[in-house]
């Protein structure tokens, strides 16, 4: 077990800080398809301890055990930070949970295990929005393994996107990337399609001697078949180059990131060019780990899609990973409890502060506003 896997205890904190909403603590997690975080802080945001874990998995273990393995890093996560309760309420961001009826199945499984006195439960996606925003009308589009989208307004309107793949409409994120890498490198060494440079770039990086090669490995589990998302890089590296068929699948994922964010900022009527909504900006939160790195030409393509349907959007990348949204969350909704007549209760500033400065230091060099 590594330390990361271990926990750490950032901070001692007094049992209830002056001004908080009484005592305890708020969990939080971020349950993605590859690692899942999970946070306790107290109610003025201090973070007493994070512990990562493997990825949230439904669909490969069932639920009962995928929330079983969930339950094993809260238990050590309560266990490092040394405050096992009482846990006021808990925010549970998850992969894996796209449509509102796994959400609730999620919560129900979830309730059974006492985690806490309250659990919410979300799509990750909205975990990435919380760690770029706090601003009322907001977008977020989430391009990691797969993609997804979701926005708010500040009506209280949300929308969402299945985001079940090709069946609902769904291309891109780090997968549908790797397999058209793959495509047409192999397209082009068997001469179905012109020359592109990533042919060879997937061979070396794979050792092998051609991009077919490493295609039959993947198949035969010689390679192990995660290690395709190693593609991603190879593309956007032979994009900077100049490659013609490495560009054009640039533009294609910008062009979907941006029919997204159109989408979703149409349908909170956010997108028209004139209106109220005209003299405020609405915040284009990106995040996933194609986004983090900050590709230069799909961040222009994104932007400049974006542009030509509104003026007013600004993209944002969050400089903190979404275990940090998912605390904000937590933080959000227990003042929201706490106040239930007063609209949009959010934590403070000083508590989104020290939740930020708390989890910054982890997250990858180099984001910030965009």
């Amino acid at each position: 077990m590594t330390a990361e896997e271990a926990g750490r205890r950032p901070r001692e904190a007094p049992e209830s800080a002056p001004g908080s909403p009484g005592g305890g603590v708020v969990l939080a997690l971020d349950a993605g398809n590859s690692k899942t975080d999970v946070a306790v802080a107290d109610v003025a945001g201090t973070v007493l301890a994070t512990v990562r874990g493997p990825g949230f998995q439904p669909h490969r273990y069932g639920l009962a055990e995928a929330v079983s393995r969930l339950d094993r890093l809260v238990v050590r996560a309560l266990g490092v930070a040394g405050r096992p309760a009482p846990v006021r309420h808990a925010a549970v961001c998850a992969a894996n949970a796209d449509l509102p009826v796994e959400e609730h199945r999620l919560q129900e499984e979830i309730g059974t295990r006492g985690w806490a006195a309250s659990v919410a439960v979300a799509n990750d996606t909205f975990a990435v929005l919380r760690s770029c925003t706090a601003a009322a009308d907001a977008v977020a589009i989430v391009c990691g393994a797969g993609i997804n989208c979701v926005g708010r307004n500040r009506d209280g309107r949300t929308v969402r996107f299945p985001a079940l793949g090709r069946i609902t409409g769904d291309w891109g994120g780090g997968a549908g990337l790797a397999e058209e890498v793959l495509w047409w490198s192999v397209r082009a060494e068997d001469g179905r399609g012109p020359h592109t440079a990533l042919a060879a770039a997937v061979a070396s990086h794979f050792g092998r001697g051609t991009a077919t090669d490493v295609a039959l490995d993947l198949h035969l589990e010689v390679l192990a078949g995660d290690r395709v998302h190693e593609a991603v890089p190879l593309l956007f590296a032979v994009a900077e180059g100049g490659d013609a068929v490495a560009r054009r699948i640039v533009d294609r994922q910008a062009e979907e990131i941006a029919a997204l964010a159109v989408s979703a900022l149409t349908r909170l009527d956010l997108a028209g060019p004139e209106g109220p909504e005209a003299d405020r900006p609405v915040d284009v939160a990106l995040g996933g780990g194609v986004l983090a790195a900050r590709p230069e030409q799909l961040l222009t393509g994104i932007r400049t899609r974006i542009a030509a349907h509104t003026s007013h959007a600004r993209l944002r990348i969050a400089d903190v990973p979404p275990i940090a949204g998912a605390v904000l969350l937590a933080l959000d909704q227990l003042a929201a409890a706490a106040e239930p007549g007063a609209a949009g209760a959010a934590v403070s500033a000083a508590a989104e502060s020290r939740v930020r400065d708390a989890f910054r230091p982890a997250a990858a060099a180099g984001t910030g506003g965009a």
